[in-house]
């Protein structure tokens, strides 16, 4: 009659907390299947990110709502029970976009006066309320450009048209391809002299949305300012110029950086029972652009990794290392959140074993990238058999997060959520980067997928 009782109470009790007998007593591929029937049922991260995006909204570093973001993402962290939530001060950059972005096609021969779409490049000054009207020169990279010399480029605007290259099925590698025109185009053009820059959004697709996004600027060289044309308005560009010999632009900004901004990384932390001065990070940027929502660049990936620690919290799994959930601020603009994490755990001594971000969109996992040795990448690919039912097959690609990056230097094994890539740009840095553009389901597999990886890494290491 005893040994009937206590087996009623066990059946009870896995029947309440199904986790404890799961993950303690049972096989790494029921713990995942565990995690999995965590995330697909009882899902918190798509209404954590409804109310990032509808009640907070964009979030660019040093602006009010970044600050609402910070202390959101703390109470949050904090009312899931995680055993520690605390902030870490960092100074960020506070770029303003000021009134709307103008842009026009002024008399051309074939085409007259037309408004072209536009958005002002992060970081850049403004033209202020007499913009700049120049001649355009078109140039696909920096040679072509170094070729024009300054007696063909100065006193006019260069005008970057390199597209995306569409035989890339990773559209991340695409992005990689065509993406230092627009970070460093501003000023190589203005050590040649010229007024200002017109670069071709980073799409996949011809539309009529202009991406906005970083530049840096040469502090060797003048800073001029620099607007993201729509790739549909870039055609309409190459083609007058084609047709007509030259094409004449007018552009208006009222862009400007302010003082920097005391901001926060929001950290939680699960407590390690075995290394608890040993940290496994998951992560996503906190900070988001100042136009559309912000949803899949990158609120997705911030949901993810709190929602990946509720789900070892909730299933009962007690980790032997400790786990964190990192909310970096200022990846779009500065990188100095990821940066700032790194100088303090260094300082401190801590060690991390590995950290994995999510800042690729909120879109159907398919597996994960690594920086690492050879070993390691090797590990995670044996781990194919317990991750490849969930579609998790692409593992072991160069990669892992700009805001871990910095973690690298101290020997951290680094880790990138894959999703499916193929509509990520056509959102990202966008008006169009909304809360209705994200799937419940496909972000809910994200989390289980970052859940499961933590998982792996705790009980096999790396």
């Amino acid at each position: 009659m005893k040994n009937q009782l206590s087996i009623a109470c066990l059946v009870l009790l896995s029947a309440i907390l199904p986790g404890i007998q799961t993950i303690h007593a049972q096989s790494h591929e029921d713990a995942i299947r565990a995690i999995y029937d965590e995330a697909l049922v009882n899902g918190q991260s798509y209404e954590m990110l409804e109310y990032l995006s509808l009640e907070i909204g964009n979030r660019l570093s040093g602006s009010p709502e970044a600050a609402a973001a910070v202390e959101w993402t703390r109470q949050k962290m904090i009312k899931l029970g995680f055993d520690t939530v605390f902030l870490q001060p960092v100074m960020v950059p506070h770029w303003v976009r000021g009134q709307k972005e103008t842009a026009r096609l002024v008399n051309s021969a074939s085409r007259g006066s037309l408004d072209l779409n536009v958005l002002a490049l992060g970081n850049s000054v403004g033209t202020g309320p007499e913009g700049v009207s120049a001649e355009i020169v078109e140039v696909m990279n920096f040679d072509e450009l170094e070729q024009l010399g300054r007696e063909n480029v100065e006193g006019k605007i260069v005008f970057f048209n390199r597209p995306m290259d569409p035989r890339h099925i990773h559209t991340m590698q695409a992005y990689g391809g065509a993406v230092d025109q627009r970070g460093a185009g501003a000023s190589r053009a203005a050590g040649l002299g010229a007024k200002a820059v017109i670069v071709r959004s980073m799409a996949s697709n011809l539309d009529d949305i202009p991406h906005t996004g970083s530049l840096r600027y040469d502090p060797d060289q003048p800073q001029i300012p620099a607007v993201a044309v729509s790739t549909n308005d870039a055609e309409l560009l190459h083609r007058v110029l084609e047709s007509d010999g030259k094409a004449r632009v007018y552009i208006e900004t009222h862009c400007e950086m302010l003082p920097d901004v005391l901001s926060y990384n929001v950290i939680g932390e699960i407590r390690g029972a075995k290394n608890p001065d040993e940290y496994i990070v998951v992560s996503g940027h906190l900070d988001s652009w100042d136009v559309g929502h912000g949803s899949h660049d990158d609120g997705a990936g911030c949901v993810q990794a709190i929602e990946a620690l509720r789900i070892l919290r909730d299933i009962r799994y007690a980790p032997n290392y400790s786990v964190r959930a990192v909310m970096f601020m200022n990846e779009e603009n500065g990188l100095r959140g990821g940066r700032e994490y790194a100088r303090v755990a260094d300082e401190k001594g801590e060690k991390h074993v590995a950290a994995l971000e999510s800042d690729s969109g909120g879109f159907t996992p398919r597996g994960f990238s690594m920086t690492g040795s050879d070993d390691q990448v090797e590990k995670l690919r044996s781990w194919e058999k317990y991750l490849g039912e969930y579609g998790l097959r692409d593992l072991g690609s160069q990669g892992g997060g700009a805001d871990i990056g910095p973690l690298r230097q101290s020997g951290t094994a680094l880790f990138g959520l894959r999703p499916d890539s193929q509509r990520y740009f056509n959102y990202h840095h966008t008006e169009e980067d909304t809360f209705d553009k994200v799937d419940k389901r496909e972000l809910e597999l994200g989390a289980a997928a970052m859940a499961s990886l933590i998982y792996l890494i705790d009980q096999l290491g790396i």
